[in-house]
């Protein structure tokens, strides 16, 4: 973000401009070639240990959020409703933040987002990125939610069964329900 202010009524802010689209928007093209995705998995993952070990939780890691500059460089973007560590005062306990497909178990359950539900979220990200599918895919975001606290993480290897058996330990992994059972980084994720 280069600068905020007000027109009028209406703030705004200014930030770099990107015209590579989104990763969301790649994604509606068409399937991601699994090179592309890991690269791109890996930048997401650097920029989000470095928020992360400056005190700050995205909270909503997803491939919309995942801006593409001309050389297909990934920027994560949109860190509106990103928390400082200890700082979280304008949240209401108990209030749900993020994007249902992305949602962390606890994010769901309502209760504060750390380092671990962006490292699911971006667990989340690789699924799609790797099948094609968020996921919990279901015809309402409720359900969607629910899903991300109580159903097994689907195998990614039976929709695509091209993909590696080890891939479904790793996202299992990463889509763990119990935050402590999530790979330690950002990186340590996309390197398992």
């Amino acid at each position: 973000m280069f600068d905020v202010g007000e027109h009028g009524d209406r703030p705004f802010i200014v930030m770099e401009y990107l015209d590579g689209g989104s990763v969301h928007d790649r994604l509606r093209q068409g399937p991601v070639q699994s090179a592309q995705a890991l690269e791109w998995l890996a930048q997401t993952a650097r920029a989000l240990d470095q928020a992360h070990s400056r005190g700050i939780v995205h909270r909503d890691v997803k491939p919309a959020n995942l801006l593409l500059d001309e050389d297909g460089t990934v920027q994560v973007s949109d860190f509106g409703i990103a928390s400082a560590a200890g700082l979280d005062t304008l949240t209401m306990p108990g209030t749900v933040l993020g994007t249902a497909g992305y949602l962390s178990p606890e994010q769901a359950r309502g209760e504060a987002a750390t380092p671990a539900s962006d490292r699911y979220a971006l667990g989340a990200v690789a699924f799609e990125l790797l099948t094609g599918r968020r996921p919990f895919e279901s015809e309402t975001a409720a359900t969607e939610a629910f899903a991300h606290v109580n159903a097994p993480v689907p195998s990614a290897t039976k929709i695509d069964p091209r993909l590696s058996p080890a891939v479904d330990a790793v996202l299992e992994r990463a889509l763990a329900k119990d935050p402590a059972e999530r790979p330690g980084s950002a990186t340590a994720l996309v390197y398992d």
